[in-house]
């Protein structure tokens, strides 16, 4: 079988071909790039993607022209990461937006292993968030390095490079969104210039074995061909039918490409519609649990009574902006164990899930929307809940401690809750854009029906909610009126009282006892807390979805230009009802706080055969109950200790010091190896043996630099070829005195010794001058000098054989 005529070298293509190459790199990795634009929002993910293809591009090139090993290339993209990461993925932890600091490396090293996990979890558009860029520089980075170095250096397999180009695409759909960037032109784009560049390389390797085979006459007759003036001039050159079979032939290939080209076209239509069809499309974001627990933190109407107890007169906050009659929410509580009402956040649809947000928030206001910025200086509140009022469009922080408060906020969409597991303190300020939605009339109420949502479950719900409830609603007929109904029995039938001195009695809490008692009294007697609760329990029971909001509104509003501050005597706990159209809308079940009982409320009889009063709960150990919202001013589940560095640093930096150590250790141990093998020999015993080493060290030097020298053949033959090599060295001198001092009579001084081996030194430092930076590094790095004396070694013992 005729030998394959063998594939051009990578250094002998052309530059214009690399261009061509390197452009079509660029082409399939931006394809894939914009694939991170819903996720990621902005254009901050662009200009880091943009960082890492450049670095990538330049990494690869130098690796082509200079052949740069597997390792070389493995360095230098760990080095470009660490000194340009900063710059283009965490700009915010540099000097000057570019010098690298202690915080860059750490972050870039953390983000190794944790931002994937962020840009999955975190409120969608993540590009705010620090340290997320890193997904898109580190993933265009490695594919562009890979890429450009398949298509430069690989001529025969170059296909190898849309493998890492199809691995960005894919990343970036993976980590992306259900909504997909511009899904016909991504598909467009890498199909048709995959397709078309590998054809193109196909036909230029095809075109280099032709003319190999052809023989260096027709190779030369070819290139005066191709310098002809015109296309007519080279087909003179050629024999009329060798000229019609090569039109023939481009004929052909032309129309092969052109099929191709539209083929490609047709693929990427297709496989960019299927990208983008929302049935088809199941994003990894989607599959992944939020990290947060928000069972974590305390219900904030477990200290209701406490804050309008201590800060009745306290300024909890201020807020500018706030819009007559918009209500401020701290919390929305969704989950009743008959205990204590809380925020359940477990995903299901009228819950959601709490998910850090970078400050841009999706808006999910229903009908009309009153748009309000809210200034917001926090006081004596405290604790993780944030206020905020209607649907939340953006918040930024702007106090001291913006940056770590940033970093820590949470918000869920479906509730409207915003929390900060770093909780709030007393000077924290931030500004939010908010929609109100606008209240709507009991006209327009009327005729809607309340969604059907799948509410948290309750447990624990006193025996008479059921019963009581059918009884307020009366013979409603639509579900507005059976709301309304329930609201105005309680507000109307019960008294008001906080039970604080000079006030009617009235116990805190809203667990399953406190409820039942409220309802069996003969004068209901209670605040927010029980009202809102029992009617909550009602609204249930009749299979409607509702939930306690607990919250702010002044008695008097100061307008939207000024600042209102507002106290503990302003907190509020109501209770809100989704309807089909209008969304989540608010009912009031407390009496006025000027409807207050007359005299003390007596006890109610005990009837044993009702069961009305239920045992009270079993009493829970003191590290099972809920902490004051107000004093739990750190998590210690989710929050790094602030007295010192927490586990996880410790393990990354181990990780990465270890990475760094695998990638020197074999630099380390080569060089190690070679400075143990010249000590050796120059401290032999015998001087002849140091001589002998002395020219062993020039040889395996020589192997090193890529001069190789055949097994067997004594000094004066190897030193020949290394002049041939080497001319300006005179090695072969030195070859005669390591031959006069070995075979010679006599044993060579110390005084010889050590002149040879400064010769030896001369005659090494030559060789290594003599060749590029490149070439030398190569050399420090190569093993080929011990495995040419492992072959001498073995040839030497089969002679002897």
């Amino acid at each position: 079988m005729a030998n394959r005529p063998a594939a051009p070298a990578t250094a002998t293509r052309p530059a214009w071909r690399w261009a061509l190459d390197l452009a079509a790199m660029v082409a399939l990795l931006a394809a894939g790039i914009v694939g991170f634009g819903p996720a990621f929002g902005g254009t901050g993910y662009l200009v880091a993607a943009a960082g890492g293809l450049v670095l990538g591009l330049v990494i690869a090139v130098l690796g082509a022209r200079f052949a740069l090993n597997l390792f070389v290339l493995l360095a230098a993209t760990l080095l470009a990461y660490l000194l340009f990461g900063g710059a283009f993925a965490v700009p915010a932890s540099t000097l000057g937006g570019i010098v690298p600091t202690v915080d860059t490396v750490r972050q870039l090293a953390l983000g190794i292993v944790f931002s994937w996990k962020d840009v999955l979890t975190l409120q969608i558009p993540v590009g705010g968030f620090p340290a997320v860029l890193i997904v898109p520089f580190l993933t265009t980075l490695v594919a562009t390095v890979l890429a450009g170095s398949f298509a430069l250096r690989l001529v025969r397999r170059a296909a190898w490079a849309l493998v890492p180009a199809a691995a960005l695409f894919v990343t970036a759909i993976v980590f992306g969104t259900r909504d997909a960037a511009a899904p016909v032109i991504q598909g467009l784009v890498f199909a048709g210039v995959a397709l078309v560049w590998w054809a193109w390389r196909r036909a230029e390797l095809r075109a280099a074995e032709n003319q190999a085979g052809a023989g260096p006459a027709q190779a030369n007759q070819t290139r005066a061909n191709r310098r002809g003036a015109t296309a007519g001039s080279a087909a003179d050159a050629l024999s009329p039918e060798a000229a019609a079979t090569a039109r023939s032939v481009r004929t052909v290939r032309l129309a092969s490409g052109a099929g191709l080209v539209v083929v490609a076209l047709a693929l990427g239509a297709v496989a960019g519609g299927a990208i983008g069809a929302p049935a088809s499309r199941d994003a990894l974001r989607d599959q992944i649990d939020p990290p947060l627990d928000v069972k974590n933190y305390a219900s904030p109407l477990v200290s209701f009574r406490k804050y309008v107890r201590d800060d009745k007169s306290n300024v909890l906050f201020s807020v500018e902006g706030l819009p007559d009659n918009a209500r401020i929410r701290l919390a929305t509580l969704d989950a009743y164990d008959g205990i204590v009402y809380s925020v359940a956040g477990d995903g299901s649809a009228a819950s959601g899930t709490f998910q850090r947000i970078s400050g841009e928030v999706p808006g999910t206001a229903a009908g009309t929307a009153t748009h309000a910025t809210l200034n917001v200086t926090i006081g004596d509140l405290t604790g993780v809940w944030m206020p905020d009022a209607g649907s939340l469009e953006s918040l930024q922080f702007t106090g001291p401690r913006a940056a770590a408060l940033t970093t820590t906020l949470h918000y869920n969409a479906a509730t409207g809750v915003a929390l900060t597991t770093d909780s709030l303190q007393k000077g924290d300020t931030y500004t939010a854009d908010v929609a109100i939605p606008a209240v709507p009339s009991d006209d327009q109420l009327k005729s809607e029906q309340t969604t059907k949502l799948t509410m948290p479950k309750v447990t624990g719900v006193p025996d008479d909610i059921g019963t009581l409830a059918t009884k307020y609603a009366g013979d409603a007929s639509d579900p507005l009126t059976e709301v309304r109904n329930i609201a105005t029995s309680l507000s109307q039938g019960g008294f008001f009282s906080h039970g604080l001195e000079g006030e009617a009695t009235s116990r805190a809490g809203h667990g399953e006892e406190r409820i039942a008692a409220l309802l069996a009294a003969a004068q209901m007697v209670g605040d927010d807390e029980q009202y809102s609760v029992a009617m909550a329990l009602m609204v249930r029971e009749l299979g409607l979805p509702a939930r306690v909001v607990m919250g702010f509104y002044p008695d008097t509003y100061a307008g939207a230009s000024a600042t209102q501050n507002i106290t503990g005597d302003n907190l509020h706990a109501w209770v809100e009802v989704d309807f089909a159209s209008s969304g989540w809308v608010a009912f009031d079940p407390t009496p006025p706080k000027d409807q207050v009982p007359t005299a003390e409320a007596p006890k109610p009889k005990s009837d044993p055969k009702a069961q009305v009063l239920q045992p009270p709960p079993p009493p829970q150990e003191p590290a099972q109950l809920p902490p004051d919202v107000r004093t739990d001013n750190s998590d210690q589940d989710q929050q790094p200790d602030a007295a010192g560095i927490p586990t996880y640093v410790y393990f990354a930096a181990g990780g990465g010091l270890l990475l760094l150590l695998i990638l020197i250790a074999p630099l380390v141990v080569i060089g190690a190896l070679k400075l143990r093998r010249r000590r050796r020999r120059e401290t032999a015993a015998r001087a002849a043996d140091r001589l002998s080493g002395g020219w062993d060290e020039i040889v395996d030097r020589a192997s090193d630099l890529g001069t190789l020298l055949p097994p067997g053949i004594t000094r004066r033959e190897g030193a020949v070829a290394l002049a041939d090599t080497y001319p300006t060295v005179s090695v072969i001198d030195v070859a005669q005195r390591a031959d006069n001092g070995v075979f010679g009579p006599g044993e060579p001084s110390a005084a010889d010794v050590s002149t040879f081996w400064n010769e030896v030194d001369a005659i090494v430092e030559s060789m290594t001058g003599s060749q590029s930076r490149w070439r030398r590094l190569k050399a420090r790095l190569s093993l080929r000098s011990f495995r040419a004396r492992r072959r001498a070694a073995q040839s030497n013992g089969k002679k002897q054989s």
